[in-house]
């Protein structure tokens, strides 16, 4: 089987160009009920699932990020513009990080910011982070585009009809590397937090 990775690195690169973020002036105004959250969760992220079937977000895990302390409690069963800025933080944290680690980066904010009607608040801290992240979108291609070119230069010596697999292969172990890396830093810099830092003095 012939894999074409350049076309496959600019379906890539033109994703990256695309990714947006869920801007807070797009979530209703109004307290909502679980079955509106998950229907708004579904419709504004529902492009980032990797197959049809999965779900962005269902009661079960709405019920599970408040169990945990991921989440404040809702009010009279609704919740605010704030729990839905909270619940995408979570979804796109829960792909690498674990629930605890979760709660020991998210449990200090919402404690302090979650519900403030003035000044700096969850969104002012939502709106900031995702402008940071924009910034990054051009520089974070060109890395993936320096990446790709790198992996092409490896297995010459392999036989020519498995070069492009294991080109591949090496590309991929490229991407795995680099995410193993910033995900041991996340978990360092997590550690490091205060209430973790007092936690492990403690053991």
């Amino acid at each position: 089987m012939t894999i074409d990775t350049k076309d496959m690195l600019n379906s890539i690169l033109q994703s990256i160009s695309r990714i947006d973020y869920v801007k807070p002036e797009e979530i209703p105004n109004i307290e909502l009920y679980m079955d509106q959250v998950t229907t708004f969760m579904e419709n504004q992220l529902g492009s980032t699932r990797r197959y049809k079937e999965d779900k962005i977000l269902t009661k079960t895990m709405i019920n599970n990020y408040a169990k945990n302390n991921l989440l404040p409690p809702p009010v009279k069963k609704k919740y605010s513009k704030e729990h839905v800025l909270v619940m995408i933080f979570i979804y796109y944290f829960k792909n690498i990080l674990s629930i605890k680690d979760i709660e020991s980066l998210l449990k200090p904010l919402t404690d302090k910011y979650f519900g403030k009607n003035d000044g700096f608040n969850i969104t002012s801290i939502y709106e900031e982070v995702c402008s940071l992240e924009k910034s990054r979108i051009d520089s974070l291609a060109k890395d993936i585009s320096k990446l790709y070119c790198s992996s092409q230069e490896t297995f010459q010596d392999a036989p020519a009809e498995d070069r492009e697999a294991l080109q591949l292969f090496s590309f991929i172990c490229s991407l795995a590397f680099d995410v193993y890396v910033k995900k041991l830093l996340m978990e360092k810099l997590i550690d490091q937090l205060p209430d973790n830092s007092s936690r492990k003095k403690e053991k």
